[in-house]
C-alpha cells in the first residue's frame, strides 16, 4: 500500500472530524516556530547596539522584547502540546475501537488461523506507535517548518554567501537519507511482527499458567520467551539505529557548514566588514536552524514506523467478513422446524461432514450423539451461521439460513456449550449480557431455576463478585450454572445444549437437567452429548460417525437395531446394564 494511499485513508477516517483542533494547534505551532527566527534576529541589536555600541538607552526593550519572545514560546508551545496530545488521544482511541469493532465482525476462520495475542498487538501496540507520529509528523509541519523559513529568512537577511555555504552540503544527504528509510521501515515491520509473537507467548503461558506449573515446563517457556524478546530487542534497535542515523548524517553536514561559515566569516569580521552583531545574530540562526533541520529529518524515520504499523492496521480492515446479511433478507421464520440437508463442510483441507442431513422438528428435543471428531460440534457451528456449509443447506421453517438477517437469527439460538465463556465482570454482568431492565423477579426467577442462588450466598459480594478473568473465580460447575442462567434469561425459541451438564455434580446436574426440561417445553432443541443417559429421553437421536448419519430413531428403537449407538450406550454402561436393555 502506498504512502499516499495510507495517508489518505487516516485523513479521510480520523483526522478530518478533529480539523478545527488541529488547525488551532497548527497555528499555534506556527507561532511557536516563529519565535525561533525572532529570538535570532534580536541577537544583532543586543551586540551591536548594547554590547559593542554602549547604548544604554535600548537594554529595556532589547530586553522587553527577548522576554515577551520566550513568553510567547511558552504559551503556544504549552497550548499546543496539550491540544496534540488531546487530539492524539482520541484518534488513537478511534482506531482501537474501530478495529476492535471489525474483528468482531469477521468469521471464525479469520480467528481460527489469527492468535488471540497477535490480534491484541494490533489493536494496542500498532495503535499506540501511532501516538509518535502526532507528536513528530504535525509537529514538524506546524513548528519545524516554520522556525527554518524564519530561521532561514534572518540567516539570508545577514549574508546569503553565508547561508549557501552553511547549506551547501545538504544535497549529499538525499541518497543516504533514502536508503535509511528502507531500513527502517523493514526493521520497524520486523519488530511490530516480533512484538505480537511476543504478545501471543505471553498470552498462552498465562492461559496455561496452570498446566505449566504441572508439568514443570517454567524452564521450557521462559527460554522460548527469552528468544522471542532477543528477537524483538534486535529489530527494534535496528529501527532504533536507522532512526538516529538521519539526524546524525544531519549533523556531519552542519559541521561542515558551520566550519566554512567560521572560516569566511571570521575573516570578514577580522577585515571590518561585517559586525559581530551580524555574526552572532547568523550564527544563533544557522545553529537554531539546524535543530527543527534534524527533527524534519527525523520526520522520515518515525513515518517509516509510524507506516509498518499502519500497513498492519489496515491490512486487517482489508480482511472482509465472508458471512454477512444478504442485501434483501427474507423474514425470519415463524416455524422453528431444523432441516440439514447435504450438508458438506471441512476445516481448510480436512473435511469434517459428508452430506449430512436430518430434521429436528419444532418444539421437540434432538440429540447428537457419536464419537469425537464425528461432526456434532460443527453442526451447531453451522446453525447460527458462525460458518457456512461448503454444500448443501440449513433452513429453519423453511428458510435458507443465509438468506436471513445476520443478527436477528442468532437471536434465535440461546447456547450453552462445555465450554463456557464468562467474562472479568461481577457475575451479574455475566448472566446479564448487556441486557437492560431486567425485572428483579425475573432475574431471580432465572437465578433460581439455575441453582446459582446457593453458591451465590457464599460470596463476599454475592451476585455482584467479579467472576475472575475467565471465570476464574468460580468452579467448573459455577461457571456452568452461570451459562445456563444466561440461557434461560435469553428464552430463544431454539436451544442448543453443548454438554451443558458436564462440569456438575450429581445434585447440580439434576437440579439443572430439571430446569433444562422445563425449559425445553415449546422450544427446539438440539443436544450434544457424550453422555447417553442424559439423552435416553430425546424425542430423536441422531447418531454421527466421521460427518455422516448413521443411525436416528429413539433410544429403545436404536438400541434394539444394536448398531453404533447400542455399542456405545453399552460400553458407557456395561457394568450397570438398563433392566430395560437387551443383554449385550
Amino acid at each position: 500500500m502506498t504512502a499516499v494511499s495510507l495517508l489518505r485513508w487516516m485523513w479521510r477516517d480520523y483526522l478530518r472530524p478533529h480539523i478545527p483542533i488541529l488547525a488551532i494547534a497548527l497555528a499555534l505551532m506556527s507561532v511557536e516556530g516563529g519565535t525561533q527566527g525572532a529570538l535570532s534576529y534580536l541577537i544583532q541589536p543586543m551586540f551591536d547596539r548594547i554590547t559593542v555600541g554602549g547604548r544604554t538607552s535600548d537594554v529595556i526593550w532589547v530586553a522587553m522584547a527577548v522576554s515577551g519572545v520566550f513568553l510567547l514560546r511558552a504559551l503556544s508551545g504549552f497550548s499546543q502540546r496539550v491540544l496534540m496530545a488531546m487530539t492524539g488521544e482520541r484518534f488513537v482511541a478511534a482506531m482501537q475501537t474501530d478495529v476492535l469493532a471489525h474483528l468482531m465482525r469477521l468469521d471464525q476462520s479469520f480467528h481460527q488461523t489469527q492468535s488471540p495475542g497477535a490480534l491484541i498487538e494490533r489493536v494496542r501496540g500498532d495503535t499506540a506507535t501511532l501516538r509518535m507520529l502526532w507528536g513528530t509528523v504535525l509537529a514538524a509541519v506546524g513548528r519545524d517548518v516554520v522556525a527554518l523559513l524564519s530561521l532561514l529568512g534572518v540567516a539570508l537577511s545577514v549574508d546569503w554567501r553565508w547561508t549557501l555555504i552553511a547549506v551547501a552540503g545538504a544535497p549529499l544527504l538525499v541518497w543516504p537519507i533514502s536508503r535509511l528509510q528502507k531500513v527502517v521501515r523493514r526493521t520497524s515491520r520486523a519488530a511490530r511482527e516480533t512484538a505480537s509473537r511476543i504478545s501471543t507467548r505471553l498470552d498462552e503461558i498465562f492461559h496455561g499458567m496452570a498446566t505449566i506449573q504441572l508439568t514443570g515446563t517454567e524452564v521450557r517457556e521462559g527460554g522460548r520467551f527469552r528468544t522471542e524478546v532477543h528477537n524483538y530487542v534486535r529489530a527494534q534497535i535496528r529501527a532504533e539505529a536507522g532512526s538516529a542515523g538521519i539526524p546524525a548524517l544531519m549533523d556531519i553536514v552542519a559541521a561542515i557548514g558551520f566550519a566554512g561559515v567560521l572560516t569566511y566569516g571570521g575573516m570578514q569580521i577580522l577585515h571590518g566588514e561585517k559586525t559581530m552583531g551580524e555574526f552572532m545574530s547568523f550564527f544563533t540562526a544557522i545553529a537554531l536552524l539546524f535543530e527543527p533541520l534534524r527533527r524534519l529529518g527525523s520526520v522520515s524515520g518515525a513515518w517509516q514506523v509510524a507506516r509498518a504499523s499502519l500497513e498492519r492496521i489496515r491490512s486487517l480492515f482489508d480482511a472482509v467478513p465472508r458471512i454477512v446479511t444478504p442485501a434483501a433478507p427474507e423474514p425470519l421464520p415463524t416455524s422453528m422446524r431444523i432441516e440439514i440437508d447435504a450438508v458438506t463442510f471441512g476445516y481448510g483441507r480436512e473435511p469434517v461432514l459428508h452430506g449430512l442431513s436430518f430434521t429436528a422438528e419444532a418444539g421437540k428435543t434432538t440429540a447428537l450423539v457419536g464419537p469425537s471428531g464425528a461432526g456434532k460440534s460443527t453442526v451447531f457451528a453451522l446453525l447460527s451461521r458462525l460458518a457456512d456449509p461448503q454444500g448443501g443447506g440449513i433452513r429453519i421453517g423453511g428458510r435458507d439460513l443465509r438468506r436471513l438477517e445476520l443478527a436477528g437469527l442468532r437471536n434465535l439460538f440461546s447456547v450453552v456449550s462445555q465450554d463456557t465463556a464468562l467474562f472479568d465482570e461481577t457475575i451479574r454482568d455475566n448472566i446479564l449480557m448487556g441486557r437492560a431492565n431486567v425485572p428483579e423477579a425475573r432475574l431471580a426467577e432465572v437465578l433460581d431455576a439455575a441453582h446459582i442462588g446457593e453458591f451465590v450466598k457464599g460470596l463476599p459480594q454475592g451476585l455482584d463478585t467479579p467472576a475472575g478473568p475467565r471465570g476464574s473465580g468460580l468452579s467448573g460447575g459455577q461457571r456452568q450454572r452461570v451459562a445456563i442462567a444466561r440461557a434461560l434469561l435469553r428464552d430463544a425459541p431454539i436451544l442448543l445444549l453443548d454438554e451443558a451438564t458436564s462440569a456438575l455434580d450429581a445434585q447440580s446436574e439434576t437440579y439443572v437437567q430439571e430446569a433444562l426440561g422445563k425449559l425445553q417445553k415449546g422450544r427446539t432443541t438440539l443436544v450434544i452429548a457424550h453422555r447417553l443417559a442424559t439423552v435416553r429421553d430425546a424425542d430423536k437421536i441422531v447418531v454421527l460417525d466421521h460427518g455422516r448419519v448413521v443411525d436416528q430413531g429413539t433410544h429403545d428403537e436404536l438400541i434394539a437395531r444394536s448398531g453404533v449407538y447400542a455399542d456405545l450406550y453399552r460400553l458407557q454402561f456395561r457394568t450397570e446394564p438398563a433392566a430395560s436393555d437387551p443383554p449385550a
